[in-house]
């Protein structure tokens, strides 16, 4: 399982006895009678916290760098070396096994021992308290459960398998040596924890006013408004709710039904696109619908630079885009990471030539299409906005200063000019903010967020689901909105389109929908960390898998570039068992009931 049955025996004797401390060297004067924390608030709520602290969307991992959208600079990147032939069982950056597995065993013990803690004096509140730690815990469950079926779901001789399950506290005495269990039945267990949980939280936290708002099941328990708002009320923004929980099963149920799990088999899955795009429906449903996406650019493209959203952030408050993020920061680590070397960052992500022509021309037509009237010798004028905004190409200001990059005859920006510079003729501009100087002579910081969930996801999730289950502009349920209507209004706050030919010539053609759908969701969610996935899960053709990586260079001068013809950068070097991760090598070694995917040996 983790690692070896003594880290549980040391996880479970270091939470029951030190609280929240550091589970790996407890230290022996904090020790207590175990009885004597059921009294202490805290110690439940610290269980309940390492689970936050393992949700594997808490940061950016950059995986892209493993697809056709980009490469690294940094030689020792996990994800660069996973792509470029060192994706082993052993050495696998995609690994979520022991932060997801040692999650789970935080939520059973919470789960387990909720009950037996005290968080208030009076009944009711403390059973409020209760039920809402519990329904946490069972959300965040399903969501470690869905990351692990994302990282290391596989087949095994001809059968989809998932993972275990464990759904009780393991100790010294537990058998761990059990076999995983099947797709179908994993993706049950998610359902059933995302129920548990919506039966127990508040969709959103909020004050109430009145009686009524009170869900029926804690009036019957004679909850007051008073009670209610103490433990489930406005201040808990930010943690687990019901409309998270629904998004968790959004993002399984698209999985499930994605080609490389549902390949029509009986021993694939279960899941239907019908259902994939009813779960999506339930959050746009709290969303408002179709006129709940925000429509303005700057909320719903650029919203990581949205200053005043951003710095009006309270507690646990979220902008009009984002469903659910982690906490601020106050830092310029992505800036030092990722700006050019002109502005004194490493340049660590480079978008490809690949990711850049995936932009359209600004009337909505593919570059590659006789309409867009695309100009290969000047490449990023009269683009998708989305392009400017997402990428540092030749010519383009960033910085305080608005500084011109220069990658045709700068000191440092140009294609492998320094240690720091570009693979590809690009620097990614995406999530970072031009108002940081990261100059040593006057650094300044600013505030940062990650979404864990972001609304233009879950619109995608149905555009994507829709149209694979009746076309794109249907709507046999009657949710109000086709995938059409989707994808109409993500592209008219992309683009500005007043009217859209391209997406009108094609709405009707399923297949140059899912393309047009794919590719937006490349795009809106790009340096997200959800190409390296979606490849995977859409089953693309291998020759797309295994695309090289291009880019470009740039001669001439700043004022009067010319444009190499675009040229491989880095080769994939993927094998057709890799649409699936491993299962990792020493724990097959260890557990012999712990079957390996196929074709992955170490």
């Amino acid at each position: 399982m983790i690692k070896n049955k003594n880290i549980f025996v040391i996880l479970i004797l270091s939470i029951l006895f030190v609280g929240c401390t550091d589970v790996i060297d407890p230290a022996d004067e904090n020790i207590r009678d175990q009885n004597s924390t059921y009294n202490e608030p805290n110690f439940g709520l610290g269980l309940l916290t390492q689970g936050y602290t393992r949700i594997p969307t808490n940061g950016y991992n950059f995986s892209e760098v493993a697809t056709d959208d980009a490469v690294s600079n940094d030689v020792s990147n996990g994800f660069l070396r996973l792509a470029t032939g060192q994706w082993t069982a052993s050495n696998n950056a995609a690994d979520r096994w022991t932060s997801c597995f040692s999650g789970i065993q935080y939520m059973n013990i919470v789960l387990t021992e909720a009950d037996k803690m005290t968080f208030a004096e009076d009944p009711i509140i403390d059973k409020l308290f209760k039920e809402r730690i519990k329904g946490e815990a069972y959300g965040l469950r399903a969501l470690f459960m869905f990351n692990l079926l994302q990282s290391h779901a596989g087949w095994v001789n001809g059968k989809l398998m998932g993972v275990p399950i464990y759904s009780e506290v393991l100790n010294k005495d537990s058998n761990f040596n059990v076999p995983r269990q099947d797709f179908n039945t994993c993706v049950a267990q998610i359902y059933k924890d995302v129920d548990s949980a919506a039966v127990r939280l508040p969709l959103n936290y909020r004050d109430i006013v009145n009686e009524s708002d009170i869900p029926a099941r804690y009036l019957a328990i004679n909850a007051t408004v008073g009670a209610y708002n103490r433990t489930m009320g406005l201040r808990y923004l930010g943690l687990v709710s019901g409309i998270i929980v629904k998004a968790i099963r959004s993002q399984t149920s698209l999985m499930a039904a994605s080609p490389a799990f549902a390949d029509g088999t009986a021993n694939g899955s279960n899941e239907t696109w019908a259902n994939a795009a009813k779960h999506a429906a339930e959050v746009i449903a709290f969303k408002g619908g179709l006129t709940g996406l925000p429509t303005d650019f700057n909320s719903g493209v650029a919203w990581y630079r949205n200053t005043s959203q951003i710095n009006g952030l309270t507690a646990g408050s979220n902008p009009p885009e984002v469903l659910w993020r982690a906490g601020t920061s106050n830092n310029n680590d992505l800036e030092r990471e990722h700006f050019p070397p002109s502005l004194f960052g490493n340049g660590r992500v480079n978008p490809t030539q690949n990711f850049v022509d995936a932009f359209y021309a600004n009337n909505g037509y593919p570059i590659t299409h006789p309409s867009s009237n695309y100009n290969q010798n000047s490449p990023y004028a009269n683009r998708d906005p989305r392009l400017a905004e997402f990428v540092n190409y030749h010519g383009r200001t960033a910085g305080v200063t608005n500084a011109q990059i220069n990658m045709a005859t700068g000191t440092q920006d140009p294609v492998n000019k320094v240690l720091t510079s570009t693979r590809t003729g690009y620097y990614m501009r995406k999530l970072l903010r031009q108002d940081v100087n990261y100059n040593p002579s006057g650094r300044n910081t600013q505030l940062h967020y990650r979404p864990r969930i972001r609304y233009t996801e879950m619109y995608l999730n149905y555009a994507e689901a829709a149209n694979e289950a009746w076309g794109a502009v249907s709507d046999p349920e009657g949710y109000g909105y086709t995938a059409y209507d989707i994808i109409k209004v993500i592209r008219k706050r992309a683009m500005n389109l007043n009217t859209d030919p391209y997406l009108e010539s094609i709405k009707n053609d399923k297949d140059a929908m899912r393309e047009l759908i794919r590719n937006e969701r490349r795009l809106e969610l790009s340096f997200e960390g959800f190409r390296f996935w979606d490849l995977r899960r859409w089953k693309v053709p291998f020759s797309k898998l295994t695309e090289d990586a291009k880019g470009i260079t740039v001669s001439g001068t700043l004022n009067a570039p010319v444009y190499s013809t675009p040229a491989t950068v880095e080769n994939r070097a993927y094998q057709n068992h890799m649409y699936y991760g491993p299962i990792p090598y020493l724990e097959t070694l260890k557990f012999t009931n712990l079957l390996q995917n196929d074709l992955w040996n170490n």
